[in-house]
């Protein structure tokens, strides 16, 4: 049975008809892969349009989390699962503490999985949501690829009623007036299928949200160099990828990269320390604590 909710038209560019394909379903197979490659490659050209706000919002980001605050993502349908995803990886991958990155998701575990009714359009549970979990010292990321789903826009606006820094990533350059400091607005244009944005709109979420969480890592001293320094050995396998790591940082052998490792009780960081100053195991870990983690600074510091 059809709902009796008032329906909702949404003028954004991702609803329009691309030209582009109309007739995509009169080509061949491999003709459909085609146009929907030559889709796809337009996204990374609008997503480096916009790394000036993305910039800004990483900044505001890593100042949330040296100030002991946390950064909050909030999405609905496509935007909420890619929101979860992203926040779920950094823990493995950059050893985070869970509740540094928080993920909000209408609908709740189960929409992980499948649509729940209604859930983006329920703006009281994504305002409660925010006054419950957020402080004035967080960062609220709404994503909606409309750029006007009430869920996101009315948790963006519980956020600064709390006095915390808001951002909103939309692929609706036009959204106009939004409850955020700073506004991504990536133009990814109509998309190939009208209206289905877990296609570009969702490649562009995905592309910025890596990119900032992973400049956020960085800027918190969570790699050196390019590597995963942050890890910890907590298995066989991750204790040979950090045995790797130590190698290719220091050119060490693997003998002695085991060795450190094992002096340091595995911590990565410590151990890296440790062989590339020669300072012991001590000396280093509690240079890295003075340094709040920071690999170079931490060198700096034991290093004449």
């Amino acid at each position: 049975m059809m709902s009796r909710d008032r329906a909702v038209r949404v003028d954004a560019p991702t609803e329009r008809t691309n030209p582009r394909t109309r007739d995509i379903d009169l080509l061949p197979t491999l003709d459909i892969l085609h146009v929907l490659n030559g889709e796809d490659r337009t996204v990374p050209v609008a997503v480096g349009r916009v790394l000036p706000e993305l910039a800004s919002t990483v900044d505001m980001a890593v100042t949330a989390l040296r100030a002991g605050g946390r950064v909050h993502y909030v999405g609905a349908g496509t935007s909420g699962r890619l929101a979860v995803l992203d926040a779920a990886e950094l823990i493995p991958t950059f050893n985070v503490p869970p509740d540094w990155i928080v993920a909000h998701q209408a609908g709740g575990s189960e929409a992980f999985r499948r649509a729940v009714e209604n859930a983006e359009d329920n703006a009281a549970t994504g305002a409660a949501e925010i006054r419950e979990s957020a402080s004035p010292d967080d960062l609220v990321i709404g994503l909606a690829a409309s750029g006007r789903t009430p869920y996101v826009l009315a948790a963006l606006e519980a956020a600064q009623q709390l006095g915390a820094k808001t951002a909103l990533i939309t692929s609706n350059p036009d959204v106009g007036q939004v409850p955020a400091d700073v506004v991504i607005a990536v133009d990814t244009g109509p998309e190939p299928i009208s209206g289905s944005t877990r296609m570009k709109a969702g490649t562009a979420q995905k592309l910025l949200l890596t990119s900032f969480s992973t400049a956020v890592m960085i800027k918190m001293g969570r790699t050196y160099s390019n590597l995963m320094v942050s890890m910890l050995a907590t298995n066989a396998k991750l204790r040979g990828r950090t045995i790797g790591i130590l190698q290719e940082a220091t050119g060490a052998s693997e003998e002695v990269c085991e060795a450190a490792l094992t002096a340091a009780d595995g911590d990565l960081k410590t151990a890296l320390v440790h062989l590339l100053t020669g300072a012991d195991v001590e000396a280093s870990a509690a240079a890295l604590a003075v340094a709040d983690g920071q690999v170079r600074e931490a060198l700096r510091t034991l290093t004449p």
